[in-house]
């Protein structure tokens, strides 16, 4: 395998302008722990990702209704090392079937915080997000929930997911007028085909407000890997109940527009002798402000992989990439000159 040749660069960066330091390839549970793969797989995932630097592991109490988060609990091998070597993250919002079960009320933030720790069998996080902004919820009580949860040691930092740059430079705002504490961190959706928000928007709030980026699907749900070329493979994620959304986005007009490009990334891969998963990633890291890209997997072989990333991305290379997308997002300051 082409992948094994490589020496894994995982090195560490601040998470915005924290102290705190992530490795800059993280572990995510989106879709595979607790539903697409078995816990002696998670089990294994995490051990390799923490032994090739990884200290970055990504959960939420939505993902497989939970499920995900007892995948890392259950006999993880994390256990074995100091919990202070490590970051665990999870995001709030959708929680259970009532109305009080989800959203980012005070009441939702702190219970829910608090069903995902006694399921990580954990004393705390390191950072609890806001998984998407909750328009019924005011923003001065999001804010002050999260710096409760944080001075009652049940999180460390705090960040948002998935919120407009408006929105989390309201919630700073809030946090600078009542004294509370501000959001670190944004995830946020980047990859070829989804990079406004990435490249343009939240730059400019980690340059005023310290803001930084932690990435999610760097390889669009696994289109850029190539197994959609030919149709929706049985095992793939797009065949799974209740992702006719992406077996729909694979098969639109703009689907196949994009994997035509994705076919030609291909070639460019080959060429710098890596795959197309190892030039996407480091493509994602290339960009300012990105404090870690987070990976989904399901296999050794796909993290070990996708750890294996290039050890640099020339300006030439993005060049290149970026005249074959042709959708390079310009910044407020580009458009004004």
């Amino acid at each position: 395998s082409i992948f094994y040749g490589f020496v894994f660069l995982i090195f560490r960066r601040n998470l915005g302008k924290s102290g705190l330091r992530v490795s800059c390839l993280g572990l995510g549970t989106w879709v595979t722990f607790g539903s697409q793969i078995s816990d002696e797989m998670a089990e294994n995932l995490m051990a390799i990702a923490y032994e090739n630097g990884v200290n970055l592991f990504d959960t939420a109490e939505v993902y497989a209704s939970g499920r995900s988060d007892f995948a890392f609990s259950s006999r993880h091998p994390l256990k074995v090392f100091t919990r202070s070597s490590f970051v665990i993250t999870t995001k709030i919002y959708w929680g259970g079937q009532a109305e009080t079960e989800r959203g980012l009320s005070r009441k939702h933030i702190i219970e829910g915080l608090r069903g995902s720790l006694s399921r990580l069998q954990l004393d705390y996080v390191d950072i609890v997000f806001a998984n998407r902004n909750d328009v019924n919820s005011p923003m001065e009580e999001i804010v002050r929930a999260m710096t409760f949860v944080i001075n009652q040691g049940m999180a460390m930092y705090w960040g948002t997911s998935r919120w407009s740059a408006m929105e989390i430079m309201e919630a700073y705002s809030v946090a600078r007028q009542f004294n509370l504490i501000p959001p670190v961190c944004e995830q946020a959706e980047y990859h070829y085909f989804q990079r406004d928000k990435v490249e343009v928007q939240l730059p400019e709030l980690y340059h005023k407000i310290g803001v930084g980026a932690m990435t999610w699907s760097p390889l669009a749900c696994g289109l850029i890997t190539g197994k959609y070329s030919d149709g929706v493979p049985e095992c793939s994620r797009a065949a799974m109940k209740g992702y006719q959304w992406l077996k729909e986005r694979v098969n639109s007009e703009e689907g196949r527009r994009q994997l035509a490009k994705i076919k030609e990334l291909h070639l460019l891969a080959d060429r710098l002798g890596c795959t197309a998963a190892q030039l996407a990633i480091a493509w994602c890291l290339r960009s300012e402000g990105v404090s870690s890209v987070l990976l989904g997997v399901s296999t050794a072989d796909q993290l070990l992989e996708n750890l294996g990333i290039l050890s640099q991305m020339t300006p030439q290379t993005i060049t290149e990439i970026d005249a074959l997308l042709g959708n390079k997002p310009h910044s407020k300051k580009e458009l004004r000159a």
